[in-house]
C-alpha cells in the first residue's frame, strides 16, 4: 500500500467496503419507508408549524425586567 508502518485491519476493511456499497444492497422494506417518511416529511412539517406559530410573538427589544416579552402585550404603549 505504501503506508510505512501501518498495519491493515481486515475487519476494518470489510466494514469500510460494506459502508462503500451499501447503496447497491439498498431495498424499500416497511422500516425505510417508515424512516423516510418520518425523516423528510414528519420532521420538517413540525418544525414549520412550530415556527410559523412563534415567528414574530416574542420582542426582545427594549425590555426591562419585569416587562411581558410578548409581541401582542396589552400594557405596551
Amino acid at each position: 500500500m505504501g503506508h510505512g508502518p501501518l498495519k491493515v485491519d481486515p475487519a476494518i476493511e470489510r466494514f469500510n467496503t460494506m459502508r462503500e456499497e451499501a447503496y447497491l444492497h439498498f431495498r424499500w422494506t416497511n422500516r425505510t419507508v417508515r424512516t423516510a417518511v418520518i425523516g423528510f416529511l414528519v420532521v420538517p412539517a413540525t418544525m414549520y408549524y412550530i415556527a410559523s406559530t412563534s415567528n414574530q410573538r416574542w420582542d426582545w427589544t427594549g425590555k426591562l425586567k419585569g416587562e411581558s416579552l410578548n409581541a401582542k402585550s396589552t400594557h405596551d404603549a
